[in-house]
């Protein structure tokens, strides 16, 4: 088996294309984490690789930028149910199903990018983190 060649000037490589995928994949911890992992993930792998890796820099905190939109959108849905005494749940189930599958399709896409070399950019995200 040849091996593979390096990667183009400016391309990153393939392990930070790796780490990059990590980055976003990581935040399917909130599965099994009750949503703490969302953010938790994304974090430590930007905060161990943004100094090494530019790519994983910049894709770690895209995903950490979407996962802190997306908790800032539960807790607000949270929020309108409980100031209106549950009539909010009317609007805040819809809204919350469909920003969990939407969240779930990104993150989803952002990793396969990820892993092609792309840098993927997130639809309607607050950009906190910089």
């Amino acid at each position: 088996m040849p091996p593979t060649p390096p990667p183009a000037a400016g391309a990153p490589s393939a392990e930070e294309r790796q780490w990059a995928m990590f980055a976003h994949l990581s935040a399917l911890l909130g599965l099994v984490t009750g949503g703490l992992g969302n953010f938790i993930g994304p974090l430590v792998i930007w905060l161990v690789k943004k100094e090494s890796m530019p790519f994983v820099d910049d894709q770690g905190k895209e995903a950490l930028n979407f996962n802190i939109t997306v908790g800032l959108l539960g807790v607000a849905l949270v929020v309108l149910t409980i100031i209106t005494f549950g009539l909010g749940a009317l609007l805040a189930l819809p809204v919350g199903i469909c920003a969990g599958i939407a969240w779930l399709v990104f993150t989803i896409i952002a990793t396969i990018k990820a892993n092609e070399g792309v840098a993927y950019r997130y639809p309607l995200t607050l950009r906190l983190i910089k």
